[in-house]
């Protein structure tokens, strides 16, 4: 057990460190609205993972994952919903959404679309089911609470990993937004993001 934990835990690490559409996400939303920000989109990205290691651990994602029409669907439905977050990025005023005295967005709403996000990118549902059943340790045990174990660890090495790029992130906003410019670059960087992951979610 300890053993399947320890590797477990490198390679959680491992991709939670390596440049992917969520850590990328988190950082932008902290350079734009500062480390609290970051943190919020942390934890909705976090909480959405409980949902996965829940449908996980009781076999509802082998289930979506193949029905091809359920999970086409869930693909257009996360692109959709990401074009859209695009769509109000790009509706918004970039000085005033980068402004040190402007009202940022609150916390429960950056929160939500964290796990919204996550709940909706099927391709972490497939992460979650090929990744996680390569680390039990006990094939006659308990596999519902083994999911649970592993979805814990994997849970926080992700949140202390986010959290270390949302503060770094927001420390490195405060001096970037005093430059000419910043906001309008920030702005069309959020949309890229959104339509970048929209297509990473359709892309086979």
């Amino acid at each position: 057990m300890i053993e399947n934990l320890i590797s477990f835990s490198i390679a959680t690490l491992a991709l939670a460190i390596a440049p992917g559409p969520d850590n990328i996400y988190v950082l932008t939303q902290s350079l734009v609205n500062g480390t609290r920000s970051g943190l919020a989109t942390t934890a909705g990205f976090i909480s959405g993972c409980i949902v996965h290691t829940t449908l996980l651990a009781f076999g509802i994602s082998a289930i979506i994952a193949a029905s091809n029409e359920v999970f086409y669907a869930i693909k257009i439905l996360g692109a959709c919903y990401l074009l859209f977050l695009a769509y109000k990025v790009y509706k918004s005023d970039a000085q005033i959404s980068v402004s040190a005295t402007a009202e940022k967005k609150p916390y429960i709403e950056l929160y939500k679309t964290g796990v919204i996000m996550n709940l909706v990118n099927p391709k972490v549902l497939i992460f979650f089911l090929a990744f996680f059943p390569g680390f039990l340790w006990d094939d006659s045990g308990n596999t519902v609470v083994q999911f649970y174990i592993l979805g814990i660890v994997f849970m926080l090495i992700s949140f202390l990993v986010f959290g270390g790029i949302a503060i770094l992130a927001g420390t490195i906003s405060r001096f970037i937004l005093k430059r000419k410019g910043v906001g309008v670059f920030l702005k069309w960087l959020q949309i890229l993001v959104f339509v970048g992951i929209a297509i990473y979610i359709v892309i086979p």
